[in-house]
């Protein structure tokens, strides 16, 4: 695993979980990894450090002392709509994971998870955070049926008023509305977007993908733009 993420020194993760027995051993394994970690087991102070300090990532569990994390990625999201957020939640709350992820939330992972695969996740948020700051990028603008969509700015602007993205939403938009009518597997899609590998099991593509239709579709459940093909992945229809 490399302990650095490259163009940078010691990112800064503020990891969000009261199970002291968890917290600890992720706070040993991210420092070993080069990471500078602020633990904390309370969404209320997670807040607080938040207003105070910078951080290239943020590990957040949804049950958590006195706010849950729901309430915290709600509120990270309305400062910063940019920081990676990866959500950590239990097995048994598929409704939580959606509701996390609706909030702005970039991924999750179910406890208990194999600990390689937070490192390689981390790693790759890092990396993908990283990218979006410091490359040069072209003014992208696009349309998304009555909306527009400024994917730099992170807003879109239509019938339903005003909407802010989050840069995950952005970049995923962004990817499917340049190749329009052609589908783009769930793989294509993780590896581009997320910077995951194949091999990485997730439904968090599933789930962005209903967020833009709740976007952007005049009927969500009946979808004119963002087309599932089934056994094949997805396609932008313009």
């Amino acid at each position: 695993m490399n302990r650095e993420v490259e163009g940078t020194s010691r990112p800064r993760i503020l990891l969000v979980e009261d199970e002291i027995n968890l917290a600890r051993p992720l706070q040993f394994n991210l420092e070993q990894e080069g990471y500078a970690v602020r633990p904390t087991p309370s969404g209320k102070e997670a807040l607080n450090f938040f207003s105070r300090e910078h951080f290239d990532l943020i590990i957040l569990d949804l049950m958590i002392e006195e706010m849950d994390g729901f309430e915290v990625a709600r509120q990270v999201r309305h400062k910063d709509p940019r920081v990676p957020i990866l959500m950590l939640t239990a097995r048994s709350t598929e409704q939580d994971r959606v509701q996390g992820l609706e909030i702005g939330a970039d991924d999750y992972m179910i406890k208990p998870f194999h600990l390689r695969e937070l490192l390689l996740r981390v790693q790759r948020m890092l990396q993908r955070a990283h990218w979006y700051v410091d490359q040069p990028r072209p003014l992208r603008q696009v349309t998304i049926g009555a909306y527009q969509v400024d994917l730099d700015q992170l807003t879109a602007s239509g019938p339903g008023g005003k909407l802010q993205l989050t840069a995950l939403e952005a970049d995923l938009l962004g990817l499917m509305a340049a190749e329009p009518n052609r589908v783009l597997s769930r793989a294509e899609l993780l590896e581009k977007v997320w910077g995951y590998s194949s091999e990485v099991e997730t439904r968090t593509v599933d789930n962005f993908i209903v967020r833009l239709r709740k976007y952007f579709e005049e009927e969500p459940e009946r979808p004119r733009h963002f087309v599932s093909v089934r056994g094949r992945g997805y396609m932008y229809v313009p």
